[in-house]
């Protein structure tokens, strides 16, 4: 029972029931909560950063950034790295890269210290996530990985809002620097956790010269530009030359790889994993819906400490009924696979989460947290809880042990990928509309009200249209995959796919 990488060679029975199950979930459950909380927690201490470093406003989102642009960019070499080399030696690597950043970021006196510092963490994240998501989804089996992935679905939703909570607290209480030093003792649990769980592998070494380098540099510098590209966008103008250049860049990029994936006999990314039923449809569900979950943070956070007047501290005590509402959807989602399957959980998430957001974008001047914000707030979480958990475990099922890597890369690509977009698309959005009314000599608040009532309205329906896109996910509830299945899904296709 102790081999976890290789749970089919336990005895028969629930490893998640034995007190080392429930260890390696809570194990692989901090290191998502661990990435996806360092993108969020740093927002609220922004203000502070840019006081104390000197940053421009324009500059000052590189902290936000550059660690979305690493960890987007280098995910799928990383999930693939997972799978050839070995998953928890790519999890310690990414965990040390991941705690001598943060250690780097809490020291940094300048700003470019600390932007390089935060595209290291980005480098770390992108080797840890996949390796830990895949990990989890080839340590559990049948039921037991339905509430695994139900668990971390649901931690990595409520690690957005505690970052804010976390944010908040410690730049009030002990400074900016310890929204990056509080990683480090979640380093150090990790890696000890590692090495006390986990048992050694040696991944599945390509063949020589199967390493396919070319698919590996062309796929990453697509990813790096496109995020790049989408990142700087409100600032250049998506009709400016260089916008438009870069997303034709990445788009050449994208087009190059996938050609020579199609000519590998040892590619980076086998294009037939896309012919797993639902697997594209639950990557595309993610990209879109993150979009519209990701500005909804960015816009209520700005709207609480612009607008109403709050403190960093208040508003992030203010996302603390999000992370309850995100767990009680989670756990609803695991309880409701086996008798519905994911489909519907994934569909009925997002229009739950559709109509929260829907509601937060009639937030008026004069409002208050419990009139305006506490039951939306609520309401998208349980949607959010929901949908994650589903398009996680539907976005893994039928995918064979081999490429459990690939998969949790993707999925989680798509979360990054969709934040990066939904955050510069909607800022603009909401940008323009201020600006406007701004020239027209409407009062401050009030435009900056309307902007952000607009981003929330688009942020709604991409919720909407995730919801849409859904109903073309895996409807899985928990039945096994043959072998046989998984390797005649996986077979070499290297004509289109």
């Amino acid at each position: 029972m102790s081999d976890v990488m290789n749970p089919s060679t336990a005895p028969p029975g629930s490893f998640l029931a034995t007190g080392r199950g429930k260890a390696t979930l809570a194990l692989l459950c901090l290191v998502t909560f661990l990435d996806v909380m360092d993108g969020a927690i740093v927002n609220v201490a922004l203000p502070t950063i840019r006081t104390h470093l000197g940053f421009s406003v324009q500059n000052l989102q590189w902290v936000v950034s550059g660690y979305l642009i690493t960890y987007g960019g280098f995910l799928l070499l990383g999930g693939r790295a997972a799978d050839l080399l070995g998953r928890r030696r790519l999890l310690v690597a990414g965990t040390t890269l991941f705690a001598a950043a943060s250690l780097a970021c809490g020291l940094a006196d300048s700003q470019g210290l600390l932007v390089g510092a935060r595209l290291a963490q980005g480098l770390g994240a992108a080797m840890m996530s996949p390796a830990a998501l895949s990990i989890l989804t080839t340590a559990f089996q049948d039921s037991d990985r339905h509430k695994a992935l139900g668990a971390w679905a649901g931690i990595s939703g409520m690690a957005s809002a505690v970052g804010l909570f976390f944010g908040g607290m410690l730049t009030e209480e002990l400074g900016w620097r310890w929204v990056f030093f509080v990683s480090l003792p979640l380093c150090a649990l990790v890696l000890a956790g590692t090495f006390r769980l986990l048992k050694a592998d040696h991944g599945r070494r390509p063949v020589p010269g199967g390493f396919d380098a070319l698919g590996a540099v062309l796929a990453t510098v697509a990813m790096l530009l496109l995020i790049y590209t989408v990142v700087k966008a409100p600032d250049e103008g998506w009709g400016a030359g260089r916008t438009i250049g870069g997303l034709a860049a990445s788009a050449v990029l994208m087009a190059a790889f996938l050609a020579n994936e199609r000519r590998r006999a040892q590619p980076l990314v086998p294009l037939s994993i896309f012919r797993i039923k639902g697997l594209a449809a639950a990557d595309a569900t993610q990209v879109i819906a993150w979009a519209g979950f990701y500005s909804m943070f960015f816009f209520v956070t700005l709207y609480m400490q612009n607008v109403l007047g709050f403190s960093q501290l208040e508003s992030g005590l203010c996302y603390l009924p999000v992370s309850v509402g995100i767990a009680a959807g989670s756990t609803l989602a695991t309880e409701m696979f086996v008798r519905t399957g994911t489909r519907p959980v994934i569909v009925s998430g997002a229009l739950l989460a559709a109509g929260g957001i829907l509601w937060l974008s009639r937030i008026p001047v004069h409002g208050t947290y419990a009139g305006n914000l506490l039951v939306p707030l609520a309401i998208m979480g349980v949607g959010l809880g929901l949908l994650y958990a589903g398009v996680q475990t539907a976005a893994n099922a039928g995918v064979p042990e081999d490429q459990a890597g690939l998969a949790a890369a993707l999925i989680t690509a798509s979360f990054q990928l969709g934040s990066a977009l939904g955050l510069a698309a909607f800022s603009g959005i909401a940008t323009s509309r201020t600006s406007s009314l701004l020239a027209a000599h409407t009062p401050l608040p009030q435009a900056l009200t309307a902007g952000f009532q607009r981003a929330l309205l688009v942020s709604a329906l991409c919720l909407v249209a995730a919801g849409v896109i859904a109903l073309r996910a895996s409807n899985t509830r928990g039945e096994p995959v043959a072998a046989s299945e998984a390797r005649q899904n996986l077979e070499p296709s290297y004509g289109p796919v």
